[in-house]
């Protein structure tokens, strides 16, 4: 065996799916203010990817690369690539509506809609016209309860508004909501900041479980959750990519002093 394939055996990246999203060069500017310089990172398929990094360091804001929400904010104007499955994202001709259909989004505040639980859950595969019939739709929203594990939680409960539930709960209703039109890719931005350890804990569990039918990407102020939930991470630092791998190489054995530094406490 030669020190290539060793190398290679021994890297538990080497094992993970295929790169699902690509990014080239990535800048972002905000009017006059340049926000991302030059990120450039390969997101596999079928495995959770954290972005870790000090506050205001871009994590976030290439997080919103990712399914254009930069789209929506005022003088955000973004260059480089980033492909989808080898699609260009921000090709002129792509369906914005139909890109984030596929690439879902978690934000880091429980955001359910003044509906009922049912209701939220249904939103989008009403609005997208993913379901036939009521029986249809009945299906996707149990089914999509399921997946977030909220359904023995919620069952009997499911005409009562969303906003009841407590933040953890709602939490995981917004997953529900997210993998209810079916998307490849679920974004979640600091998804446990505002949740207790035992509601944290439940949405990590639940992540790794969703790994093994999504792509995921998770930017996360905690380097213990990155840790635990994520096989490979990336390290942001005032707008560039510093680096990125293995978690278990990056917690461990980081080739950056940067990297090193922001894992000891020395910055952040």
């Amino acid at each position: 065996m030669t020190q290539q394939t060793l190398e290679s055996s021994m890297d538990p990246m080497s094992s993970l799916r295929p790169v699902r999203i690509e990014a080239r060069d990535v800048t972002v500017h905000y009017g006059a203010k340049q926000a991302l310089f030059g990120i450039s990172i390969e997101i596999p398929d079928r495995a959770v990817t954290s972005f870790i990094g000090p506050s205001g360091c871009g994590k976030s804001t290439f997080l919103r690369c990712i399914n254009r929400m930069n789209d929506t904010i005022e003088g955000a104007k973004v260059g480089g690539v980033i492909k989808l499955d080898g699609e260009d994202i921000y090709d002129s001709a792509l369906d914005v509506v139909e890109l984030r259909a596929r690439i879902g989004m978690v934000f880091q505040k429980p955001n359910p809609f003044p509906k009922s639980i049912y209701d939220n859950v249904a939103y989008g595969p009403r609005i997208h016209g993913l379901a036939s019939s009521k029986a249809d739709l009945d299906e996707i929203v149990v089914s999509s309860l399921r997946k977030a594990g909220l359904f023995e939680e919620v069952k009997d409960r499911l005409a009562e508004p969303g906003t009841g539930l407590s933040g953890g709960q709602q939490q995981r209703l917004c997953i529900a909501r997210a993998i209810a039109v079916g998307p490849e890719v679920i974004l979640m931005d600091e998804p446990c900041s505002a949740l207790d350890p035992i509601a944290t804990a439940v949405i990590e569990e639940l992540i790794d479980e969703l790994r093994e039918n999504y792509t995921i990407v998770i930017v996360t102020h905690s380097m213990q959750q990155a840790a635990r939930v994520s096989q490979k991470t990336a390290f942001f630092h005032l707008g560039n990519l510093i680096e990125e791998g293995p978690t278990e190489q990056i917690f461990t054995n980081p080739v950056n002093k940067q990297t090193q530094d922001y894992i000891m406490g020395r910055i952040g």
